[in-house]
């Protein structure tokens, strides 16, 4: 059983069903078509030559099969990784030179530690730190970004380097005089070509069809005397092992892009993998995941590409396409090293062209308007988080967005925590049954009794919004005797030191005011904090276990059940309880 978790390929090899190997085989072989482009595209993205992208699909491939659970996710470059690696490498080491193909290397190996520390440390939680809705705001920001920074490649231009996405904008629009026609046919074609089989023929890699098409073109028309620019040699040499140089000042440097690249593609990669685990019903284990990955990328640096995860395009392909086990996966990886090793000379004349529109068309999907729309119709509030992440991602960068974005998220918690729901309770006729009177018209509201819930955790984040919203209710509740405040507290499931400290101002003021609290349906948690805090021996006489029976105390003008723990208000004090008390006695 060890064996099975840290190996999750046991799993899948001692089940292995020959009837599923023909699926596997047929998998294998189309992800390996669409991704032997698709590598090479991605490596241009990340200002890399063509043949690291063929580096990083081929070991990381391996050892995510070794180490993942996930039986379809395939591993391999991305887009948003490929531009956090350019934009992390491109202003410290000069793009073209070994010292940048050191550095990606490097990169790759650091991502893949911090994968491994967060699997080992159970620190999958981590990643909950962008929200869903900032993740959407994120990504369409990047893919747009990923996409325009193909165009000088569609149009056959050299605009300068520009340091944010504006700049690139305005570059290129200044040196569209300068278009070069042949260009800008071929990576119209190619982006027509691949729009037309994603639409009526999706089992058809249309990837590898504009890879061919365009080679073809390129030879038959003679396009590079035409200045179309083409990828050129690319090396048949296969992936060999070479430690990175581990430069203290450079790892320095890229340690926040190692941690931003974690966190962005852990969640494209668990995302994708869950969706898939469930229409397959097999478990995905986040952690295990971290470690897949992050074995996958140790690799890839260590045998000369650059950081990885998994694709939702390709998974998607990889499913379609009829993959059962992590077998096509290894299949795949075969299909990438028999192309480096016997089909290189066939790439010399791919043009750029026709990588930037794979590019541009792998990306575009990313802009994800439905579930824009979707997010507005479900929670209007996470707009902002959305919003915040989308413009802050094209105006200050890809790695100060997702450093926005993380903000953005935890504001927005933060911003709901500082003031809960809360609902002012009513009784429903006939029955011991209190509801929010407003969303239940029959709720009658008791002369005298002001009843709440209050729907969240109180703690430091809402404690003062809690005290005041408190003492608002408990004034209004002296309009009429007998001036008494219900705090139904079954939607509180903790309470920290602030909060606790904050209740027992609302007790005190309260008092001061003549305005009697009363608690009902404390948990357990809360009641261990308040016992610690002597709050609970202050409160024993009102404290109920419903509102029901707290209105029938107040209304009879008699105190709570001396026995409460026959009556279900309290069980027998917890050790913990015991030893506090016992330590404060000794004091």
């Amino acid at each position: 059983m060890e064996l099975a978790r840290i190996f999750p390929v046991s799993q899948w090899i001692r089940g292995y069903d020959r009837t599923w190997l023909r699926s596997d085989l047929a998998a294998g072989l189309t992800v390996g078509a669409m991704l032997v482009p698709q590598a090479m595209a991605y490596a241009l993205l990340a200002g890399l030559p063509p043949e690291v992208g063929l580096y990083a699909s081929t070991v990381s491939i391996v050892a995510y099969a070794l180490f993942g659970t996930s039986r379809q996710l395939a591993v391999g470059p991305v887009a948003i990784v490929s531009l956090l690696t350019a934009a992390a490498l491109a202003p410290i080491v000069e793009e073209g030179t070994a010292g940048y193909l050191t550095a990606a290397a490097l990169l790759a190996v650091m991502v893949g530690v911090v994968h491994l520390v967060m699997g080992v440390g159970r620190l999958g939680f981590l990643v909950n730190l962008l929200s869903h809705s900032v993740l959407v705001g994120f990504t369409a920001a990047a893919a747009i970004i990923i996409g325009f920074s193909q165009v000088k490649h569609l149009l056959g231009i050299s605009p300068d380097r520009a340091e944010s996405f504006f700049g690139t904008v305005t570059g290129v629009f200044a040196e569209l005089g300068s278009t070069n026609t042949a260009t800008l046919l071929v990576g119209l074609a190619s982006l027509v070509v691949l729009f037309a089989l994603k639409r009526w023929a999706r089992r058809i890699p249309g990837a590898l069809v504009v890879v061919l098409g365009s080679i073809l073109a390129v030879e038959i028309f003679d396009l590079q005397d035409r200045g179309v620019k083409v990828v050129g040699d690319i090396p048949d040499t296969l992936p060999a092992f070479a430690l990175p140089n581990f430069d203290g000042s450079l790892v320095g440097t890229l340690l926040p892009t190692a941690f931003v690249i974690t966190i962005v593609g852990f969640m494209e990669s668990i995302a994708v993998a869950k969706v898939y685990a469930r229409r397959h019903r097999y478990d995905v284990e986040a952690n295990q995941e971290l470690i897949g990955l992050g074995a996958a990328n140790v690799a890839s640096g260590l045998f000369g590409g650059y950081p990885v995860t998994g694709g939702f395009s390709r998974t998607a392909v990889n499913e379609s396409a009829g993959a059962r086990t992590p077998l096509a996966s290894l299949i795949t990886a075969a299909v990438i090293v028999a192309t480096i090793a016997f089909l290189t000379p066939l790439f010399r004349s791919l043009p750029n062209a026709a990588l930037g529109a794979i590019i541009i068309a792998a990306v575009i999907g990313l802009v994800d308007i439905a579930e824009m729309r979707h997010i507005a119709v479900v929670k209007k509030s996470d707009l902002v988080g959305l919003v915040t992440a989308f413009v802050a991602t094209l105006v200050l960068g890809i790695e100060t967005g997702i450093g926005v974005a993380v903000v953005a998220s935890m504001l927005v918690v933060f911003a709901r925590m500082s003031k809960p729901h809360t609902a002012v309770l009513g009784h429903v006729p006939n029955t011991t049954t209190y509801r929010n009177v407003a969303r239940f018209d029959d709720a009658e509201v008791i002369d005298g009794i002001r009843i709440i819930r209050i729907d969240a955790a109180v703690s430091f984040v809402n404690a003062d919004h809690v005290k005041k919203l408190m003492i608002a209710h408990g004034i209004q509740a002296l309009e009429s005797s007998p001036g008494a405040l219900v705090l139904d507290a079954s939607g509180i499931n903790d309470i920290d030191a602030t909060g606790a400290e904050t209740v027992g101002e609302i007790v005190e003021e309260l008092d001061r005011l003549g305005v009697q609290l009363h608690l009902s349906g404390v948990k357990g948690p809360v009641r261990d904090v308040l016992r610690r805090c002597r709050l609970w021996d202050h409160l024993m006489d009102r404290i109920h276990a419903s509102t029901h029976e707290a209105v029938a105390v107040i209304t009879a003008g008699t105190t709570a059940p001396s026995d409460s723990i026959a009556f279900g208000i309290d069980e027998r004090p917890r050790p913990d309880y015991e030893l506090v008390t016992t330590i404060r006695e000794t004091q």
